[in-house]
């Protein structure tokens, strides 16, 4: 009781602003210094983590109006677009002064006529979904499948090679031809295609084990030389990137380009 009726040594001084501290978690330790050309590339990479973020929130959308409920902006959402849009205000403190806008910065450098949705959701603070499907949608599905094709043709080549049992090459083909099939007017994949579909009954039918056979299935050496150029022919393809295959990635290449220049 004694305790309880005793005043208080000293009182909190209430908080003042001038000692505000402002957080510095994600900025480098040391300083970093970005070149123009280089402002360029990672805002074109912000812009598009933007543009994901802002097409994941409208299937959310459409998920809860399907649900019967009014549609409501996540706070990951929130969170995640506040945070991208402080390391693009970040990145424009690095071009020379005076810093432009960041909408400025955009319609100068064409970010903005190819993330629409980015540009809307900096002008009205709230993600909207374009009535014509901007050509940047394509960019990173083509990627994935040029990825996809490349580590599958290479997983092959280095089975083939070292595998002391050739039992899943079969397989492993069928689902390289399935992605090459998903390519549509390719001249290099058609042939691919083409190849496969010829030689690919033949080679699986060799594989098949004797009944009560010990022995691990092995391609005989012609098949193993043909397998080898359907993945040499595929790596090569990707890795070129020769100019069929950047048709759907043909804004972010040319983007690139005048900075590489």
């Amino acid at each position: 009781m004694a305790v309880s009726s005793t005043e208080p040594l000293c009182l909190p001084c209430a908080y003042h602003a001038a000692f505000k501290v402002e957080l510095q978690v994600k900025r480098p330790l040391m300083p970093v210094q970005l070149s123009p050309e280089q402002v360029g590339l990672e805002m074109l990479c912000l812009c598009g983590q933007l543009d994901l973020l802002i097409r994941a929130q409208m299937q959310q959308f459409q998920e809860q109006l399907g649900q019967g409920c009014s549609p409501e902006e996540s706070d990951t959402f929130q969170a995640q677009g506040s945070d991208i849009l402080d390391q693009m205000l970040q990145c424009l403190e690095h071009l020379p002064k005076p810093m432009p806008q960041l909408e400025d910065y955009l319609d100068m450098t064409g970010l903005s006529a190819m993330f629409p949705r980015v540009e809307v959701f900096l002008i009205q603070g709230s993600p909207v979904e374009m009535l014509e499907k901007p050509p940047m949608d394509e960019y990173f599905f083509h990627i994935a499948r040029l990825n996809q094709l490349l580590v599958l043709s290479q997983q092959l080549e280095e089975d083939i090679r070292h595998l002391g049992s050739h039992k899943y090459i079969a397989h492993q083909l069928s689902v390289i031809y399935q992605v090459v099939s998903s390519f549509r007017g390719i001249q290099a994949f058609y042939d691919v295609k083409k190849d496969i579909e010829a030689n690919f009954k033949q080679m699986k039918q060799c594989l098949v084990a004797e009944e009560g056979s010990r022995h691990e299935p092995q391609l005989a050496a012609h098949y193993i030389s043909w397998i080898l150029e359907i993945t040499q022919s595929l790596n090569s393809t990707v890795l070129s990137l020769p100019e069929e295959l950047t048709d759907d990635i043909h804004q972010a290449v040319t983007f690139v380009s005048q900075f590489l220049s």
